[in-house]
Order: structure tokens, then sequence, then C-alpha cells
């Protein structure tokens, strides 16, 4: 059961603008990883199910994070149907992320009061989305759906939306800048903050450092829009 509800969510990942993202087989290195980017200042963090082994190393982590750190706010990505979504929230997901948006699972998170973020990559499929409930909608693939243009040309006639882009993030201070400038309300970052030599290296406190230099650059690049 999640431990977080949807509002909690939400405002924990607005007020700091990055969602990291990753998948592990092995728990110790999920759990490093994880500690990584809270030390780097991500609370929300999103463990995608990309992996034979995604389920049983998500309910480990879960177990691990509600006893070593109860603040953390796990969630689970790449969910693209209902019946999966609820596996994952029976073992305590906090949020689902999803590449397309289901009405069945907006449904379903809705009834628990848990966040959805679908992917969307048209404003047909954003405005669906939100007709659904959906608080975020994540941009899939973003770069690939017309990168910071695209965010900026939806967010004119509707200010209103809070987009998440994912794909085509990188992190660096010129693209980070460039998005949340277009109108992002967030970020997610992949393999492009959690590298796979920096995870062979077992380098932690480079992932860390590194998700601290993106979250001071989400910071500064809404410090400038303003």
């Amino acid at each position: 059961m999640a431990r977080f509800m949807r509002l909690d969510v939400t405002n924990t990942l607005l007020d700091t603008g990055l969602l990291p993202l990753f998948y592990n087989g092995d728990i110790e290195t999920a759990i490093e990883l994880v500690n990584a980017c809270v030390r780097g200042g991500a609370r929300t963090i999103e463990f995608t199910n990309r992996g034979e082994m995604a389920y049983p190393v998500f309910t480990e982590l879960v177990r691990h994070f509600a006893k070593a750190d109860p603040s953390v706010i796990l969630g689970v990505g790449s969910i693209i149907d209902a019946p999966t979504a609820a596996l994952f929230m029976a073992s305590g997901a906090n949020f689902i992320v999803g590449p397309s948006f289901n009405p069945e699972i907006s449904r379903l998170c809705n009834r628990r009061k848990i966040l959805y973020l679908p992917g969307c990559s048209t404003e047909n499929e954003i405005s669906t989305a939100e007709e659904w409930g959906a608080e975020i909608c994540k941009i899939f693939p973003g770069e690939s759906a017309g990168g910071p243009a695209f965010i900026s040309a939806v967010m004119a006639p509707c200010p209103w939306h809070r987009l998440l882009p994912t794909g085509g993030v990188d992190a660096t201070e010129a693209s980070i800048g460039e998005w949340i400038k277009a109108g992002a309300a967030a970020v997610g970052l992949g393999s492009k903050l959690i590298s796979g030599q920096a995870v062979k290296d077992k380098d932690f406190d480079r992932i860390a450092s590194k998700a601290a230099q993106c979250v001071g650059w989400v910071k500064k690049a809404r410090a400038d829009k303003k």
C-alpha cells in the first residue's frame, strides 16, 4: 500500500523538479542508487519495470526505505496495463508512470489517490489524460515529441498543463535550463543521470553529485525564468 497520497507526491515532485529513473536487478545496487539520488536532493524516484527482477527488487526497495528513510517516495515506471499497476501498487508504489496513457490505469490510481503520470506526445493526449485526472503528464519521448519547442507551444494556450519531459533531457545546465524555461514543470532523467559506467564502477558519489547539480540547474532555470 502506498504511504504517500497523490497530492504529497505531486507537490514533492514539482518542488524538486527532478525525477530520476532507473532499473537494476540487484537489490543492493538498487538501494545504493536510490540513496545516491536522495543525497543529491531528489525525493521522488522511479524504478522502471524493465527486467525480470523488477517486481521482487522493487518490493525489497519499498521494505528497505520504509525503515531506512521513510521520506523517500518510490514509484514504478514503464507500466502499460492496469493489472501490472495494481501489482506494484500492492507492493507499495507511491506513483505509477507509463510510456503511454491508459484510462484503466488512471481509473485504478484515482480510486486509490495515487499519482499517475501517463506518457503523452500530443496536445490531444495531454488533454485527454487531464480529463481523466492526470496532475502531471510525462512527455515521452521528449525529443521526438518536439523538444522544448513542443512544451512551449502547448503551454501557450493551456498554461495549466504540468509537463515532465523524459527522453531527450541531458544532465547538463543547458539542456535542463532549456526545458524548464520552455515551461516544463520538472524533468525525468535516466541513463544521462545514472550512467551505466557509474553503476559498473559503483561510483555512487558521482551519481549523487550529478543529481545535486541537476536539482540546482532546475532551481536556477526557474529563477531566471521569472
